[in-house]
């Protein structure tokens, strides 16, 4: 039977609304790349020594005389290379620290140390700081006590178990892995080990080096006059011409600094913390998950990648494109989510690791990735469309400066397919929306959140192995 003109037009009627509404759907996309996604992208290594805001810029670096408090201007921890004949001991009494302090802030699982190696030296404010909060009698009553899901949570997260973002609700990612540490571990996380889940953190003069001031702070002055709590509301999302006109993507808000520093969920931070306004001072006690800080001020210049150790070899996987894992001589190291930043992307088989990007820029020049010339009409699609490249909008580089907020994060790591050194054009990489990169599209390749992805690069010397699993 052929159909009629009649009977074509009224299928097409009838089918047309909901194609019409599949397509207007289209995927979201990361706050101020709505247009950028379309674009060519190249990761640039950040030539700058500098690593923040600079210091005239930020208000909280220039206090008034009253209210300076010793030690409060410091801009980084010290840092110390061993040297022969060091010990543990000494060190920690050269700097007037314990010992078991030194040990916690550089994650030392013993006393040895070895030439060369750079400690980290904590100064005394952060280490009163993130002093351990007790259990019992705490003095802020509206303060929502850890449950089993965090406390779970801070003790997969310590032990390399990342997952993701942490809050006290059961997300597929935690799911994931607490499947994954039963598995290889043959046991249930080991909760009754942490004697608490929680922590307090006093937020510093210099972490405002790494926060964006408001905006309303630089048109108005504030008012002597004593004005309500704000409630503490998220700062706008940024748009493109904001993202490249700065010189550094830093946290929007305190908030939004002290949520990753402690590997937080953003919503769970301000729902454990009622009490604090929209833009917390310097000072404010924060209370987060006791874990590992992510410390931004110390991501280095430098690869901190490790050497390859014939006798313990690292190989990584990748799971579904949704899990990253680590092995080191086949026992699992650290395990991670991740996700991809723009549709498309895949891979099967053997790749590489190559080296690493440090702070890393972006740049373009608005070329459109692909654009594909379609012979179609009403009732047909071209199944094999040709690609044909487009130029290039622009003569010189747009940049998408450095740093937290850049969409590929504090680091990238080089990728490469089969037995090839040449990097591809994407890569392994952090992310500046940790607690969405399941939820939009953006630019660059594989992310995992910023904390994640230095741990990831202190586990994998170039060269490593990277095999797709499904």
């Amino acid at each position: 039977m052929v159909a009629t003109p009649l009977a074509i037009m009224i299928l097409f009627s009838v089918a047309s609304p909901s194609l019409i509404a599949k397509t207007s759907t289209g995927p979201r996309l990361e706050p101020g790349l709505e247009r950028a996604v379309k674009w060519k992208w190249t990761v640039e290594a950040n030539a700058d020594s500098e690593w923040g805001l600079p210091i005239q810029d930020i208000p909280a670096l220039h206090p008034t005389p009253s209210t300076a408090q010793p030690n409060q201007l410091a801009l980084t921890p010290s840092t110390y290379e061993v040297k022969k004949g060091d010990v543990l001991v000494r060190i920690a009494k050269k700097f007037k620290v314990s010992a078991a302090d030194l040990k916690t802030h550089n994650q030392l699982s013993g006393d040895l140390i070895h030439i060369g190696q750079i400690l980290q030296i904590p100064p005394p404010q952060e280490r009163r700081a993130t002093k351990a909060t007790p259990s019992k009698g705490t003095d802020d009553d509206t303060q929502a006590p850890p449950t089993d899901i965090v406390a779970q949570r801070v003790f997969l997260d310590r032990q390399g178990f990342s997952t993701g973002p942490i809050s006290d609700s059961p997300t597929a990612e935690f799911e994931r892995i607490l499947q994954l540490y039963q598995s290889e571990k043959g046991e249930v996380p080991a909760v009754a080990e942490i004697s608490s889940p929680s922590t307090d953190y006093a937020l510093r003069a210099v972490d405002f080096r790494f926060i964006a001031p408001p905006k309303a702070a630089r048109a108005h002055a504030p008012s002597a006059q004593a004005q309500p709590t704000p409630k503490p509301t998220p700062p706008p999302a940024p748009t493109y011409d904001e993202l490249v006109s700065a010189k550094f993507l830093a946290y929007r808000s305190p908030w939004e600094f002290v949520a990753e520093r402690f590997h937080c969920d953003e919503s769970y931070l301000r729902k454990i913390n009622p009490s604090l306004g929209s833009y917390p001072p310097v000072g404010t006690s924060f209370h987060v998950p006791n874990v590992t800080p992510f410390e931004i001020e110390n991501i280095s210049l430098t690869s901190e990648q490790p050497e390859p150790d014939p006798a313990q070899p690292v190989t990584a996987s990748i799971t579904g494109m949704c899990l990253l894992e680590i092995r080191k001589s086949g026992h699992i190291v650290a395990a991670m989510p991740l996700s991809k930043a723009r549709p498309g992307l895949a891979g099967r088989g053997e790749w590489k690791i190559l080296g690493t990007i440090p702070r890393p820029a972006m740049a373009t020049l608005q070329e459109p990735r692909v654009v594909q010339v379609e012979t179609s009409s009403p009732f047909y699609t071209n199944p094999n469309p040709t690609p044909v490249q487009a130029r290039a909008t622009l003569s010189a580089p747009q940049i998408l400066p450095p740093g937290p907020n850049n969409p590929v994060g504090v680091l990238w790591i080089n990728l490469a397919k089969g037995d090839s050194t040449d990097p591809l054009p994407f890569g392994l990489h952090g992310t500046s929306l940790p607690s969405e990169m399941n939820s939009f599209e953006g630019i660059g390749g594989f992310r995992v959140s910023n904390w994640d992805i230095i741990r990831a690069a202190k586990l994998l010397p170039n060269g490593t192995k990277l095999q797709w699993k499904p």
